[in-house]
Formats: C-alpha cells, sequence, structure tokens
C-alpha cells in the first residue's frame, strides 16, 4: 500500500486545524455535535459481531472493537482536562500511553456496549459542564507535558469533535469497503 493511501486510511477527515478564531456559533455548534455524537457512534457499531469488532479499520490500525474502547478511553481524560482546567490555574494535564491503553485486555476482548455506555455518560456531563460556562471559562488553557502545547478549553472542545469524527469515518470507510 502506497504512503498517501496509508495517510488517507489514517486521517479520513484530515488532521485537526485550530481555527483562527472561534465564534459562539462555532462553539455552540461543537457542543451539540458532541452531544449528539455518542447516539451516533453506537448506531454506527453496534450491530456488528465480533468477528467484525476483531478487524483492523486499516493495515498496522486497530481493530474496531480498540477502537470504540479507545474513543470511550479518550474522551474520559479529556473530561477530566476540561475539569482540571476550570479548577486549577493553567494546570499540566496527565498524558496517557493510548497504544498501551489500546492493548490492555479489556480494549482487546471487552464488550463494547460498556464503553457506549461509558461514552454516553461522559458526553452527557461534558455537554452540561459546557452549556453552563461563561466565554471567559472557554478562554482557559491548559498545558500538554510532551508538546508544552498551551491549549484553550474552546480549543479542545473542536479538538474532541474532530476526535470522535476522526474515528467514526475510520469505522465507517471500513463497513462501506467490506459492504457490512
Amino acid at each position: 500500500m502506497e504512503k498517501m493511501d496509508l495517510e488517507e486510511l489514517r486521517y479520513p477527515i484530515g488532521q485537526f486545524v485550530v481555527p483562527e478564531s472561534f465564534d459562539d456559533t462555532t462553539i455552540q455548534n461543537w457542543i451539540s455535535e458532541l452531544e449528539i455524537f455518542p447516539q451516533k457512534f453506537s448506531l454506527l457499531v453496534k450491530n456488528l459481531n465480533d468477528k467484525q469488532l476483531d478487524t483492523v479499520y486499516r493495515p498496522g490500525g486497530w481493530t474496531v472493537r480498540q477502537v470504540v474502547h479507545h474513543v470511550s478511553d479518550s474522551h474520559h481524560n479529556s473530561y477530566i482536562r476540561f475539569k482540571w482546567t476550570l479548577t486549577e490555574d493553567q494546570p499540566v494535564i496527565k498524558a496517557y500511553d493510548e497504544k498501551a491503553w489500546a492493548n490492555l485486555l479489556d480494549t482487546q476482548t471487552g464488550p463494547i456496549e460498556m464503553s457506549l455506555d461509558h461514552l454516553s455518560a461522559i458526553h452527557t456531563k461534558l455537554v452540561y459542564l459546557l452549556r453552563k460556562l461563561a466565554p471567559s471559562d472557554l478562554n482557559r488553557t491548559f498545558i500538554h507535558p510532551e508538546s508544552r502545547a498551551e491549549t484553550s478549553l474552546k480549543e479542545n472542545i473542536g479538538r474532541y469533535v474532530w476526535h470522535g469524527n476522526h474515528h467514526y469515518a475510520h469505522i465507517k470507510n471500513l463497513l462501506d469497503k467490506n459492504n457490512w
């Protein structure tokens, strides 16, 4: 497989690009996307059998099962990052080893329903929180320990909309390719 084909499989919707500016409409649209994402994601995967769930979405990639569990784990970590940023002054967040988490037994073999339920709960809490924040709260920032990059909460909202859609596209493309 050519490098360009693999890159398109890795980033089917492109990489996240931080907008130059954030208007209220964009932020509210992102929050609405976060609100509906768990149901949309669940509808995509809920009827897959174990063989389909244990199929990799691209060469060298994770299985569909691992992707579902990863999205839940990642969005859980993001929720915690929002809480830290709202309660601490520019915290250095805790990074985690996504690949190692994806290789844990629960992620490799666990029923996806537990992560779909978890994702729904986390998004319900996150959306409730985000809708109650003042615009100034969304300007609060955290620091990533590896890149030392400063990220605002409003940027993080967009990043996690992208993240969900990114992994949704991985699975959707596999389903379409295999006529599932």
